[in-house]
């Protein structure tokens, strides 16, 4: 499967190239002298999209790759998404497993004039863990092959390191556009102090708390959230597990989780079907709410305006009933 996946990259790529070749031998000056000044910055999902609009706001030419309401995990690049990022001033992406792509686009284009941005470079990453209930992924690697440490890549879903992700963006595209670069400057001190507001909100919640433990009917992108906020969890799956259907095993031993503990919530997770979570609620008295990882948005809300401290500020919210 890896080398059929390669194939259809080297294709992708080929195209790209040749049809990135015959877009630049057709654009004449005219149609570029009215977008040379405006930085051009590429996102690969929601979380850095949204940074850069509270960053820089209609400063620079902003596009995000994911396309509303998709799943990230199962995303993959077009020919047109290559020829995107080829164009770009600055390209930001998250890293990790599921984003490995873009490392063989990159290596694949010249980037000398680009600013390119791996959120998991900008933070001190943690690596993905099967806690107690929880399915691994089925293994299909040799025993010849050594097993790699697998890192979490949700980095952005505590507000601690989200700042430190903001800050890092906000020092590039300063470098990028020093016309710029005191409004930009101006606009991340601004958005550092709701940021520290957040994180405050959240520390409150866990401080008033009556428990710590969260039981997720779900994958479980939160490992960042839980490490620097000290909770414990409980799930069906980690983070960028690939599966869905859990196993009865692994949903009897959440739903006796909520019972033993009289945990009042049980958790899903956006673009969820939310059928696990539905069946634990209904064998407990547990209610059903979302914890939203900030992944993605549907066009709706990208369209209204959503912003990842909206979505936050509601997580704060469902984590007080959770923990009360």
């Amino acid at each position: 499967m890896k080398h059929i996946a390669k194939l259809v990259l080297l294709a992708i790529l080929m195209t790209a190239i040749l049809t990135g070749c015959q877009q630049n031998n057709t654009k004449s000056s005219a149609d570029t002298d009215d977008t040379d000044d405006v930085v051009s910055v590429v996102t690969t999902i929601f979380p850095q999209y949204d940074f850069v609009r509270e960053i820089a706001g209609d400063n620079v030419e902003l596009m995000m790759l994911l396309s509303p309401g998709s799943e990230s995990h199962s995303y993959e690049p077009t020919p047109q998404d290559i020829i995107t990022i080829q164009n770009c001033d600055v390209f930001i992406y998250v890293g990790g497993e599921s984003e490995s792509w873009v490392d063989e686009i990159l290596e694949s284009m010249d980037t000398s004039n680009m600013k390119i941005i791996a959120l998991m470079d900008l933070v001190n990453v943690v690596e993905e863990e099967i806690v107690e209930g929880m399915e691994a992924e089925d293994e299909h690697e040799s025993d010849e092959e050594e097993e790699e440490a697998e890192y979490d890549e949700h980095v952005w879903t505590s507000p601690k390191n989200a700042k430190l992700i903001v800050q890092g963006i906000s020092d590039a595209l300063c470098e990028a556009d020093h016309a710029n670069a005191e409004l930009f400057k101006e606009n991340t001190t601004a958005y550092l102090e709701k940021l520290d507001e957040l994180d405050t909100a959240l520390q409150e919640v866990v401080d008033h708390a009556v428990r710590t433990t969260l039981v997720f009917g779900d994958r479980f992108p939160f490992r960042y959230l839980a490490v620097d906020y000290g909770l414990t969890y409980y799930a069906a799956f980690p983070g960028c597990s690939s599966d869905t259907e859990p196993s009865a095993a692994t949903v009897a031993f959440l739903i006796d989780k909520v019972n033993q503990e009289n945990i009042p919530v049980v958790f899903y997770i956006e673009f969820s079907n939310g059928k696990m979570a539905d069946t634990i609620s209904e064998s407990t008295n547990a209610v059903k709410l979302l914890l939203h990882s900030c992944h993605n948005v549907t066009a709706k809300e990208l369209e209204g305006g959503v912003s990842y401290l909206d979505l936050m500020n509601q997580n704060v919210e469902n984590l007080k009933e959770a923990l009360q």
